[in-house]
């Protein structure tokens, strides 16, 4: 049993320590891309959300917060969340649903890194801004994403961890949306 709680213990310390070196490294990638995705919001566009492996998971959580509500009472803001299926591929689902100036949400949590990457190009050639999130392995990303595109890679390697980050980046995110749309919530 004591070796059994040890680990536990460890697991929590690693989300620690993860957590406080993301807290530096990301709060300026993930301030952009809560700019971003209010700026779309407010031009009437929307935010498209999707993802691979865990980041499949975690889109229809951020699409739920974003249309329904997060921490507090707002109008409905526009998301849809896209499942990547074999009749019809992400890329062929924001070809037919995305609207320029709209926004792509991709949560790479793993698996197949084409899939992700040819939803990005489509889109870009939807005239869709792109925000990613990833974990350390980012690089096979750099030939992807345009200037416009905006990367948050969690600093770490392991797939548990990066899923627990991009679960809090993704609060962040409707936090940070929320105030700029309805500024500082009132103390009750």
């Amino acid at each position: 049993m004591f070796m059994l709680e040890q680990r536990i213990q460890q697991q929590f310390f690693e989300n620690a320590d993860l957590q406080n070196q993301a807290a530096e490294m990301l709060s300026r990638p993930v301030a952009e891309a809560a700019e971003a995705v209010a700026a779309c919001i407010t031009a009437g566009g929307k935010v498209v959300v999707a993802g691979s492996e865990a980041g499949a998971v975690l889109a229809p959580i951020f699409s739920q917060a974003f249309t329904g509500r997060f921490e507090r009472e707002r109008p409905p803001l526009a998301s849809l969340t896209l499942r990547d299926e074999p009749a019809s591929p992400l890329a062929q689902q924001i070809t037919a649903l995305g609207q320029p100036g709209d926004l792509l949400l991709l949560i790479d949590g793993g698996g197949t890194l084409e899939t992700l990457q040819r939803a990005a190009r489509a889109a870009q050639g939807m005239d869709m801004s792109v925000i990613l999130l990833t974990g350390a392995e980012s690089a096979q990303w750099r030939q992807v994403l345009t200037e416009t595109d905006l990367l948050v890679a969690v600093p770490h390697d392991r797939a548990a961890r990066v899923a627990e980050t991009h679960l809090l980046v993704l609060h962040c995110l409707c936090d940070a949306v929320d105030l700029q749309l309805m500024g500082e919530q009132e103390s009750t």
